[in-house]
């Protein structure tokens, strides 16, 4: 599995990441569905092949897996992403400090503003975003960030200088995605151009063909230089073996 460097935040993790929000919302995610054991065995056993980056969000409600799996493979060997759907400083706060309960952890790798679509978010969720900074400061969170569904919050979010993470929809088709590639693409770099860290979502698409056609979006995005790295939920042992493959990691026999 190659390890890469999420731009200039100091954090180096697999390319690939473990999802575990598919259709993610309301608390509830496919993964989710399977349960916390079973989530967590497949988050080990992605672990056991090098999956060292996993995705999570307080409205996937797989904070229980994901802790469950962190008890077993032991926490400094994973890369946890988190987000928050709040827009208030102190409902941001109120998150933060949950989290790191519901998590069992002592600290946040990365956590981003969840699903951003104002343009004018840098300045309308100034609280929430020195919140998330305050936290930093005290070593609770390693980066910050945010997820965009929106094409000129994306733009805004690669002008920020606070922004150090950025979650991004890309695959080939421009599916799901905030624009097309071809727009979006740009952006991307200049986030990479910048030393803010990137990863990919939405790399089948979201419901598009795509998911017949795995290890062509893969290529894809594994082939712009900018894009970090990729999160895809994943459902079985198959299906992360066949993401392993597509990435290029060895997988057994």
């Amino acid at each position: 599995m190659d390890i890469v460097d999420l731009g200039l935040t100091g954090i180096s993790t697999s390319r690939l990441c473990f999802g575990t929000g598919t259709t993610g919302w309301k608390h509830r995610s496919n993964q989710g569905d399977l349960g916390i054991e079973r989530l967590a065995y497949l988050l080990r056993f992605a672990h056991e092949h090098g999956v060292s980056f996993w995705d999570t969000a307080d409205m996937y409600g797989t904070h229980p897996h994901v802790a469950a799996a962190l008890r077993e493979v032991g926490r400094e060997t994973v890369t946890v992403t988190t987000k928050t759907v709040s827009r208030t400083a102190d409902e941001v706060r109120a998150d933060v400090e949950r989290f790191l309960g519901e998590l069992g952890t002592d600290y946040l790798d990365i956590v981003l503003l969840h699903c951003i679509t104002d343009p004018e978010w840098p300045e309308t969720m100034q609280g929430p975003m020195d919140v998330l900074s305050d936290f930093q400061s005290q070593g609770l969170i390693r980066a910050v960030g945010c997820s965009c569904h929106d094409f000129e919050a994306l733009q805004a979010a690669a002008a920020s200088d606070w922004v150090e993470v950025n979650l991004v929809r890309i695959n080939p088709e421009g599916h799901a995605m905030c624009a097309g590639p071809e727009q979006v693409i740009p952006v991307i770099e200049s986030m990479d151009a910048k030393g803010q860290g990137v990863y990919g979502m939405k790399v089948m698409g979201g419901g598009s063909d795509l998911t017949a056609r795995p290890a062509a979006a893969i290529e894809f995005v594994m082939g712009l230089p900018a894009v970090h790295a990729f999160t895809i939920g994943m459902m079985d042992e198959g299906e992360i073996l066949a993401n392993l493959e597509a990435v290029g990691a060895p997988v057994p026999a």
